[in-house]
């Protein structure tokens, strides 16, 4: 009961925030029959995808979580970020390219852990998670200059893919 309430809770507020703006009605934001239907579509939602949206952890309904996200996105990733497209350009300009699939492990427990660093990972240019080891938690990682020294390592160091990555997925996610 009360994965389907956290569901059709989080569904409602996602619908506010998608249609704000579309009605008259109430505060000039929504009409009463948005939200009507708003409440309805919720609790099929709610009921259809209750034991996929919350399994048996609430932990990400803490906001304090939810501030280290925020932070996460707004700093380490989005220097990361930054990096990253520079030494792409660099790289593309240049010719220097080493590409290669390489392993990580990050020592992540969570699905939601590690579903947080593949998409990281995939959305900072030059990097691209392939595959995860559904039985370690490792990662198969596409990397666009594959360093001789973190090959030394088997597998590859977190540091040299992903750098403090995560750390900050450990301490929002598990």
């Amino acid at each position: 009961m009360k994965a389907f309430i956290v569901t059709t809770i989080v569904s409602f507020i996602i619908y506010l925030l998608l249609t704000t703006g579309s009605g008259t009605d109430i505060l000039g934001l929504w009409s009463y029959i948005e939200l009507i239907f708003g409440v309805l579509l919720s609790f099929i939602v709610g009921f259809i995808a209750r034991t996929l949206f919350v399994k048996d952890s609430y932990r990400m309904l803490n906001p304090v979580r939810w501030f280290l996200f925020l932070g996460y996105i707004i700093g380490p990733f989005f220097l990361a970020l930054a990096k990253a497209n520079i030494d792409v350009a660099y790289r593309v300009i240049t010719g220097k390219i080493n590409p290669g699939i390489v392993k990580i492990s990050p020592g992540l427990k969570t699905d939601l852990g590690i579903t947080m660093l593949a998409n990281s990972i995939t959305l900072t240019p030059g990097t691209l998670s392939v595959d995860i080891d559904e039985d370690t938690n490792d990662l198969y990682v596409h990397w666009i200059n594959v360093d001789k020294k973190a090959l030394e390592h088997k597998p590859v160091e977190c540091k040299y893919i992903c750098g403090n990555f995560p750390k900050w997925v450990r301490r929002i996610a598990e």
